[in-house]
């Protein structure tokens, strides 16, 4: 199970609405095929009914120089995996594997670093969500609380308008929406950016338009077409990403900040002891 390799599918996924009619039609062959075959431009095209400057275009949005460059890393797909289990437990896995690979394939390590210096230099820190979402933007604040980031978070729509507006460049702004199209994140950050605050989307749908008002896009794995995606909690895709950036930002300052975790541990043990005591 500990199988990692860059996979194009996450990709193709997160960049999916960038396509036209034509592209969708090749993003769809090769998202939902299962077997290693021929797929030389020439035949692919012949088989999909498009041109290979078709295939061209599609693997370049996708961020590929070309056809040859994206097709080498989607046969990576069909490496063969022994499975050593069965029934649910291995479907289960199989499941969160994906998503690993999927984040493993999306990561941006260079992101991760500016991310880094962000958190460095801001003096507050929001972060955003609702439904799932919102569960990590919770799990976000809390992490990020004892290790001495000033940081709150926020899944009330109403909150976040009002506090869009108190947001400036001393502020770093993160927004958690897997599809990209909650209209009060969405409004947080525009409003947040205007005022000069740093802001940053987890999205599992790039769009070219968030660009106007995101300092950074950070793509997750969407369940979309994972199989059995509904049996998988739909905040493990941004608590992976949290969990890097916790990494590298406890990395930049560890001593200082295993202090601070240390104490704040120290705080709540103390809180509870008294209140065994009080009893």
């Amino acid at each position: 199970m500990n199988h990692y390799f860059k996979s194009v599918i996450p990709v193709i996924e997160s960049n999916y609405n960038k396509f036209t009619t034509v592209e969708k039609s090749i993003a769809d062959f090769f998202i939902n095929n299962q077997k290693k075959a021929d797929f030389s431009a020439k035949t692919v095209a012949s088989k999909l009914f498009v041109s290979e400057a078709s295939l061209s275009r599609f693997a370049q949005k996708c961020g590929y120089r070309g056809y040859r460059e994206f097709i080498y890393q989607y046969e990576e797909n069909f490496v063969e995996k022994k499975e050593t289990m069965a029934g649910n437990t291995l479907m289960i896995l199989n499941a969160y594997q994906e998503l690993l690979n999927s984040s493993y394939s999306l990561v941006d390590e260079k992101q991760i670093e500016r991310i880094g210096n962000y958190l460095n230099k801001a003096k507050k820190v929001l972060v955003c969500g609702k439904g799932s979402s919102g569960l990590a933007a919770k799990e976000m604040e809390i992490r990020f609380m004892r290790i001495g980031v000033d940081v709150d978070s926020i899944t009330d729509t109403d909150l976040m308008r009002m506090r869009a507006v108190f947001q400036d460049e001393d502020s770093l702004v993160f927004g958690f929406s897997i599809g990209g199209q909650k209209e009060e994140i969405i409004f947080l950050l525009k409003e947040a950016e205007k005022r000069g605050a740093k802001t940053i989307l987890f999205t599992a749908n790039n769009r070219d338009d968030y660009k106007e008002f995101c300092t950074e896009v950070v793509l997750v794995p969407s369940l979309l077409h994972l199989n059995h995606g509904n049996v998988i909690s739909p905040q493990f895709p941004i608590l992976i990403m949290t969990d890097i950036i916790y990494s590298y930002y406890v990395e930049r300052d560890e001593t200082k900040k295993k202090i601070l975790h240390e104490r704040t541990l120290q705080a709540l043990e103390k809180s509870y002891t008294e209140k065994i005591e009080r009893k």
